[in-house]
């Protein structure tokens, strides 16, 4: 598994409403981080403040100018989901994620536990 790149493709995903949070990370954001904070309505995330309407990226993700990569402007206080992401070796599968290497495709449970061990100051273990 290669380190990662930051191609963007896990954010503009789940950019568009495919991610979740729980009502105590809204809570914090409306505490320490109340422009964060605005793009939030009826518990929903990435929510266009003038509008309402739901945007269709994450309106803290940056495409660094003339390069293929993505930063995040909010990374510290990310939600959960992007914080754990990636959970799974499928889920990066079908993410078409850049950091599998065709040896995590041949072995994926092995994958998966250098996955877990990659990842396990972000989330707990993957349990299957």
């Amino acid at each position: 598994m290669k380190e990662c790149n930051q191609c963007g493709k896990c954010c503009t995903k789940y950019g568009n409403a495919g991610l979740s949070v729980t009502a105590s990370e809204i809570e914090l954001w409306d505490i320490i981080n109340p422009e964060l904070y605005r793009y939030v309505s009826d518990g929903k995330i990435w929510m266009d403040p003038e509008t309402g309407k739901q945007l269709e990226l994450c309106p803290w993700l940056r495409k660094v100018p003339d390069q293929n990569i993505y930063t995040c402007d909010i990374y510290y206080d990310r939600p959960d989901d992007c914080k754990h992401y990636p959970v799974t070796i499928e889920q990066m599968i079908n993410d078409d994620c850049e950091m599998l290497e065709s040896k995590d495709l041949v072995k994926p449970k092995q994958a998966q536990k250098k996955l877990d061990k990659l990842m396990a100051d972000s989330r707990p273990p993957y349990k299957n």
